[in-house]
């Protein structure tokens, strides 16, 4: 069963967000790290929460594995490396959310 780990970052009102380093650097870690074993990675920045609402997440990443084991041997072997690059494009400590895809 696919396995989903959901990286999710809060919005706050002293938050910094490199969305381009985000793009241009980190992503291509992750593809470095972990691309031989992802089945796909989306990225949605956070425009708003409802109508005149502020976004509740600055980003959520959510990057499909084929199954738990995959996951779990990813972070692992490198998740040391991409988790350790998160200090250079934000000060917000992200939320984690792994799952099971039930539909997609």
């Amino acid at each position: 069963m696919p396995t989903t780990l959901q990286v999710i970052y809060p919005a706050r009102e002293d938050a910094i967000f490199d969305y381009d380093y985000y793009l241009d650097t980190h992503l291509p870690l992750v593809q470095e790290h972990w691309g031989q074993v992802i089945e796909g990675v989306e990225v949605s920045k956070g425009l708003a929460s409802g109508p005149d609402i502020p976004p509740a997440y600055l980003l959520i990443a959510t990057i499909t594995f084929p199954d738990m084991e995959a996951l779990d041997n990813a972070m692992g072997e490198a998740g040391g490396a991409i988790v350790d690059d998160v200090p250079n494009f934000t000060n917000v400590r992200p939320q984690i959310l792994i799952g099971e895809l039930i539909h997609g």
